[in-house]
């Protein structure tokens, strides 16, 4: 859509004459006020960065001798003045307007060039309540949305990385800025502001207990156009979200092309997935397909993971997402190599590794400064029609004194070790979710399916065809143990896994037939012990 200057407008031209400057973050702005001055724009600016602008030898003007009065309450009380919001919002070719300006001596403000007080960046560092408010920016915001609106006429800088396309605009329309270029800085503006006030709610909710506000906005930052999304026809983006949490978002893309919208989906699931496991305990790999773990493994090393999740399920391997718990080695490198593999993302690579992989140009190569904290709180949204729908991210953790041993047969250490990996995996598979698990490694994952007893049938399934493939005698669910990430409703998934040849089962209980699925456990020797938590993923 084609939208044109308002009628009121000779032309969709603004000359730039005045600038009015004050900015938190002083990045790059010694260069862009120079360049402003040099074209013969006016420099009105506040406090410290007017003190910055005249030590560099510009000529400045500050905003207390245009008001008539001092910055005040600590500069809580600086721009909030007709003087300057009568600058920002005059419509030039309005005679009222105009009028009322020459009455009370109001010079137009052309440009506004502004960012805001480091709210985030003080939440982010553990501030108090008080210091934290001490930081909500308010004559900023109060100037911003008065340029924005009023950008008939004025051009608003919210963002450094705009500076030398207002220079370049200048420039090719001879101290002038087209209302185009002015209509985007000005939805930029609005941008801030509200990625701003949804910063300052959310931090407030949080610190007043408030798990469900009447309102909640969310933000982000545009990282990334995307080729499409889900499907070519869908447009895409991908936005972060301002977080410091290690993953797809935060990042090093050494290599290969830019990563699609699934190939981001995809990368995030197999991370959060691999950090369930501590790399302190020895290393750990996922593999991803869809969303789902189709292989994760614990190994003596990290070629030792890898191999271990391959094994579970090669088929849906191929083109997978490689998940490491830590730094890549040339060996591991060159054994993910024999497949083709669209991402591999490991907290850091070696320089023998990321050789290997530059052979491999199609291969992306990411890494992190560590890995997310699978404990740690936050918000996941996801929208339906009419809305969306808020919750806590999963962060529940089970240790072995959690669990309930509830059937005759307790648990043995072993099984008991990979009860725990079975759980942390089923986590991470979409529900209806049956993980089986033997020796630190899956050898058969069911997903999305409708009816539990059916995950339960194809996670064996699919051991058994591997199982096949890989010369053995049976299929490698024998001797396994098996979580379901909710509850059996009835005892058939429970026998069909132990028919599948399970020992041990780990689910969190709560069912009304409880009694039944245990008593079924006990007749068929199982051991089984209740979570008491459950881990749908839809």
């Amino acid at each position: 859509m084609t939208v044109t200057a308002p009628e009121n407008q000779h032309s969709d031209l603004a000359p730039m004459r005045r600038a009015l400057i004050s900015v938190s973050d002083k990045g790059g702005l010694l260069d862009f006020a120079r360049a402003l001055a040099a074209r013969g724009v006016e420099l009105l600016s506040t406090g410290g960065t007017s003190t910055m602008l005249r030590e560099a030898g510009l000529a400045v003007r500050d905003v207390a001798d245009v008001t008539g009065f001092p910055e005040m309450m600590d500069g809580r009380v600086k721009t909030l003045h007709p003087m300057v919001h009568g600058g920002l919002l005059a419509l030039r070719d309005n005679p009222d307007h105009a009028k009322a300006m020459e009455d009370h001596g109001i010079a137009a403000i052309d440009l506004l060039v502004v960012n805001l007080y480091p709210f985030e960046a003080t939440v982010a560092k553990g501030a108090d309540y008080a210091t934290c408010v001490e930081n909500i920016d308010i004559g900023g915001p109060a100037m911003i949305r008065a340029a924005a609106k009023n950008h008939a006429y004025v051009s608003v800088v919210t963002d450094a990385q705009d500076y030398a396309a207002v220079v370049a605009e200048l420039d090719a329309n001879g101290g002038q800025t087209r209302y185009a270029f002015r209509q985007v800085l000005a939805q930029r503006a609005y941008a801030l502001t509200a990625a701003y006030d949804a910063a300052v709610s959310g931090w407030m909710a949080g610190a007043l207990g408030e798990t469900a506000p009447r309102r909640r906005a969310f933000a982000g930052t545009l990282a990334q156009t995307l080729r499409y999304g889900e499907n070519p026809h869908q447009s895409a983006a991908f936005y972060t979200d301002g977080s410091d949490r290690a993953g797809v978002a935060t990042a090093k893309q050494w290599q290969g092309k830019e990563l699609s919208y699934n190939n981001i989906n995809d990368t995030d699931a197999a991370f959060e997935l691999v950090a369930e496991f501590d790399p302190a305990e020895g290393p750990a790999c996922a593999i991803i397909k869809h969303a789902n773990p189709c292989g994760v493994a614990r190994g003596e090393t990290l070629i030792d993971a890898y191999r271990a999740a391959y094994d579970c399920d090669r088929t849906s391997a191929f083109g997978g997402i490689v998940a490491l718990n830590r730094p890549l080695d040339a060996a591991t490198a060159e054994e993910i190599c024999q497949i083709f593999t669209e991402v591999v993302i490991a907290p850091g690579a070696d320089d023998a590794a990321k050789a290997v992989f530059a052979a491999k140009k199609n291969l992306r190569l990411l890494t992190t400064d560590g890995l997310p904290d699978p404990t740690s709180a936050g918000l996941t949204f996801r929208q339906v029609a009419g809305g969306f729908l808020v919750q806590d991210r999963d962060n529940g953790i089970i240790l072995p004194a959690d669990l309930k041993v509830v059937t005759k047969r307790a648990p043995s250490a072993a099984e008991i070790a990979d009860l725990l990996f079975a759980w942390k995996v089923a986590k991470h598979v979409k529900s209806n979710a049956i993980v089986y698990v033997k020796g630190g490694a899956t050898v058969g994952i069911g997903a999305g399916q409708m009816s539990r007893v059916d995950s339960t049938r194809i996670a064996a399934r699919k051991s058994a065809d591997m199982a096949e493939a890989l010369g053995l005698s049976e299929p490698t669910v024998k001797g396994s143990v098996v979580a379901s990430d909710a509850f059996f409703p009835f005892p058939d998934g429970l026998l069909t896994a132990a028919e599948a040849g399970a020992t041990a089962v780990i689910q969190p209980g709560g069912s009304m037939r409880d009694a039944d699925v245990i008593a079924a456990a006990d007749a068929a020797g199982l051991a089984m012990v209740f979570t008491g938590q459950r881990h749908f993923r839809h």
